[in-house]
């Protein structure tokens, strides 16, 4: 690890923040000024965060390019700033996908266009400063702030049932807020600190885990979202415009996933251990029941909203496999690691894919004004390239091989068939699934004769439109050929993560 002698979290943090404030206030009435303003700022972060990972070290765990400083004194609160490489990885897919979307807003017009960009912006400082804060209060103010940005999105930008989306949001993630809330208030008192590595040495009896931990799991499952708190999901969706949804699936999820490895595996392993029963088929039904709903929808969005819950599924399965881990020979400890490995790169694939289908939704929405299913067909004849492309996303999300949606399920599937025969044949069921309704999906929309007027007059794809789609292509290719490009980052995080819960025993 290089010293950079700067503050360069603070750095990573504040400036999507502050040049979203400013540009929050700006009313120029050039709108290509306004999006030239939230390109540089974007890209100007992904650079930061691209300096962070070219001098982040890899080759053994601990906190790097810590930053703390006193905040509230009288209460030993701080602004403590630090990453590992689970945070690594999700800063990196954050400032990513929000250099897309800026780019992607080149290709849309709207009415205050520099508050719509500005909360893009915003919004992507307040998830960089989740996955970077180790005080649990600052984490916990960033958590819920960066329901804000996302709920004026949705709400001002949305379609015709947004206010019902948005106050539905808003009401799921505040119980579950409130509910963390009480936990690390909690674990504060127990280890007279709000430092998060503080809360994994404590030692604390079953029945206060079991309390623990299900606060935990309702406030980060509501984001996953799991079943059955996932029904906040496929309205928001439906109702957020094309952006929000990007931004949604793609990282806001992930922080649900994030929360549980964070908080969830390290300082409630026991009750992990002795919930698991229930834990591991919550997981099961959320791939396979939420599959066959995605079938049944008739709307493209809830489509793919429903496929989000489904491959999140996966995300937990090899969560709480690790929990099998307690007591266990070194062999499933290694698997364990194989699965939290898995789950952590089928986050970032799903990041990928998904931001994908939901730009490819929104190009087909912004021709036809419509999402329904059974509106759009031949689409391929008249945007051949487009289609080439919203095929690829719909084959990753099917689980490919050489593309990065088949990594993370695949390891997970390891996971699984150690551990116990029947998860591992019930979880890849998802292989015949995904491929159901997303094959069909491409097939209904895609492919067959144009039947519509409206189709037959879809204008090309612009480049404004064509470059974000391109550069998500490459990622879930490069991934997909070389997944240690990720695995690498946070093999050591991962590892130790494993010895916490092993140590705890």
């Amino acid at each position: 690890m290089y010293d950079l002698n700067i503050p360069i979290l603070s750095l990573l943090i504040w400036t999507p923040l502050i040049g979203g404030l400013v540009l929050f206030f700006i009313n120029h009435k050039n709108d290509s000024f306004i999006k030239l303003i939230g390109f540089s700022v974007s890209t100007l972060t992904l650079f930061i965060s691209i300096l962070l990972l070219i001098n982040f070290n890899t080759s053994q765990y601990l906190l790097q390019f810590v930053e703390k400083h006193v905040w509230i004194e009288n209460l030993d609160i701080n602004y403590h700033l630090a990453i590992d490489g689970f945070s690594m990885l999700f800063i990196l897919l954050t400032t990513t996908i929000t250099s897309i979307i800026i780019i992607f807003n080149f290709s849309e017009e709207r009415q205050q266009n520099n508050k719509y960009i500005a909360l893009f912006l915003i919004l992507e400082g307040l998830l960089l400063g989740v996955f970077c804060a180790f005080d649990s209060i600052l984490f916990y103010i960033f958590f819920e702030a960066m329901l804000i940005p996302l709920f004026l999105i949705i709400g001002i930008w949305g379609g015709p049932n947004r206010v019902y989306a948005t106050i539905k949001f808003f009401i799921y993630t505040l119980l579950g807020s409130v509910l963390m809330l009480v936990a690390l208030l909690y674990l504060s008192f127990q280890a007279n600190s709000f430092y998060i590595l503080d809360y994994y040495s404590l030692v604390l009896s079953l029945d206060t885990q079991i309390f623990i931990f299900l606060a935990f799991l309702i406030a980060f499952g509501i984001k996953v979202p799991m079943w059955p708190v996932h029904t906040w999901l496929p309205d928001a969706h439906v109702e957020a415009p094309s952006s929000g949804s990007v931004i949604l699936a793609a990282v806001l999820l992930k922080v649900g996933g994030y929360g549980m490895i964070r908080f969830l595996l390290p300082i409630t392993p026991d009750a992990g251990l002795y919930l698991n029963n229930i834990l591991i088929p919550l997981s099961l039904i959320a791939i396979i029941y939420i599959s066959f709903v995605a079938i049944a929808q008739q709307d493209m969005k809830k489509l793919i909203a429903y496929s989000s819950v489904a491959h999140m599924g996966f995300v937990t399965l090899g969560i709480f496999l690790v929990f099998n881990t307690i007591g266990q020979a070194e062999d499933i400890q290694i698997i364990s690691h194989i699965g939290l490995q898995g789950s952590i790169m089928q986050m970032l694939s799903h990041g990928l894919i998904s931001a994908g289908l939901f730009i490819c939704i929104g190009i087909i929405y912004s021709r036809t004004k419509s999402r329904m299913i059974d509106d759009q067909s031949g689409v391929g004849q008249v945007m051949p390239l487009f289609s080439a492309l919203m095929m690829f996303f719909l084959l990753a999300n099917s689980g490919l091989p050489g593309t990065s949606g088949f990594v993370g399920e695949f390891m997970v599937l390891i996971a699984a068939i150690k551990n116990n025969i029947i998860y591992a044949i019930l979880a890849s069921t998802t292989l015949v699934l995904a491929a159901t309704y997303s094959l069909w999906l491409g097939k209904r929309v895609l492919f067959g004769e144009v039947n519509s007027d409206t189709v037959a007059s879809m204008k090309k794809l612009r480049l404004d439109e064509l470059w974000p789609l391109l550069m998500l292509v490459m990622l879930v290719i490069l991934i997909g050929i070389k997944p240690n490009l990720v695995l690498d980052i946070s093999e050591e995080s991962s590892i130790n993560m494993i010895k916490i819960i092993t140590n705890k025993y």
